[in-house]
């Protein structure tokens, strides 16, 4: 009845995430998963490759670095599809706002976040901790886009929109894009039925910044997208703290000034959404950027 589909990077996690699968999905399923311990292949290669293989009519993409905590999850999962044809995509965790501004799958400033998910951590000494927000008190919220830890959807609809292999080489940014993709036609929502347990936190890198900004070239024709909605006044601000970020973010991976001119200039959506907040961003690119030649500038040398 489902398709479990793992781009396998460690041997010992994927043998212990298939004995949790068979121990809690509570459906018949099969798993296909693909060694790609040497990371020559893109997630979407692979998740790709596994939507061909897959023989049933469900599909869930999963990261093995997780431990499944519900009991007969692929019930609850496939009950959820079957009971509204409209629904197209599901995850545990999802933004109701993609910004315009390069991000993770949500932005700063206004919490637009639905998540449930037990959070472990591999670069962090920290405690595992439920992460669980539902400000609605649903079972199904509807989100922008879901966090790629964990996906399910039909093969009707995956065959529909494909992983975009040509454009996502690597590990980043697949969900995003996915999850926007199938936005364009279906339903994509957080379930709070389902819970899981994920053993890393994650980390934001060059990489990731790279691909990052990919997917924004992308898409920078449909950003934002605002399925909560905020208002008018919260999406400024949501904008302008994410943008803030984002040029640390910059600054931090050694990207040039014009990285963040051309993302604030392109196809002019800023100055679109609002001209004050144009010029705002504007001068902080400016500010922020001759601060750091100045630091440089002044900085000690060897010979002072």
């Amino acid at each position: 009845m489902i398709s479990v589909i793992i781009c396998s990077a460690n041997k010992t996690l994927l043998n212990q995430v298939s004995e949790n699968i068979a121990a809690t999905i509570g459906v018949p399923y099969e798993i296909i998963a693909t060694d790609n311990s040497s990371g020559e292949r893109g997630i979407c290669s692979v998740y790709n490759k596994g939507i061909l293989q897959a023989k049933y009519d469900m599909l869930c993409f999963m990261h093995e670095d997780v431990l499944m905590k519900t009991d007969n999850w692929g019930q609850k999962a496939v009950s959820l599809f079957n009971n509204d044809p409209q629904l197209g995509l599901i995850g545990i965790a999802g933004s109701s706002y993609k910004p315009l501004t390069p991000s993770g799958w949500g932005g700063d400033g206004v919490n637009t976040t639905y998540t449930n998910l037990m959070q472990s951590f591999k670069y962090k000494k920290r405690k595992t901790k439920h992460i669980y927000r539902n400000p609605n008190n649903e079972m199904l919220s509807k989100v922008a886009c879901v966090d790629g830890v964990w996906l399910c959807t039909t093969k009707n609809v995956a065959k529909e929109f494909m992983f975009d292999e040509v454009t996502f080489k690597g590990f980043h940014g697949y969900d995003i894009d996915f999850s926007l993709s199938i936005g364009l036609k279906y339903t994509v929502a957080v379930t709070y039925e389902v819970l899981l347990d994920h053993f890393s936190e994650g980390f934001y890198d060059k990489i990731w910044m790279k691909e990052n900004l990919i997917l924004h070239d992308k898409w920078n024709k449909y950003l934002p997208v605002n399925v909560e909605p905020l208002t008018p006044k919260q999406v400024i601000y949501v904008e302008k703290t994410t943008f803030k970020n984002f040029i640390e973010q910059l600054i931090r991976f050694n990207y040039p000034i014009t990285t963040a001119f051309k993302m604030l200039f392109k196809n002019r959506k800023f100055l679109q959404l609002d001209t004050k907040l144009f010029f705002k961003l504007k001068f902080h690119i400016l500010k922020k950027y001759l601060t750091l030649n100045s630091e440089k500038l002044n900085r000690p040398t060897l010979k002072d």
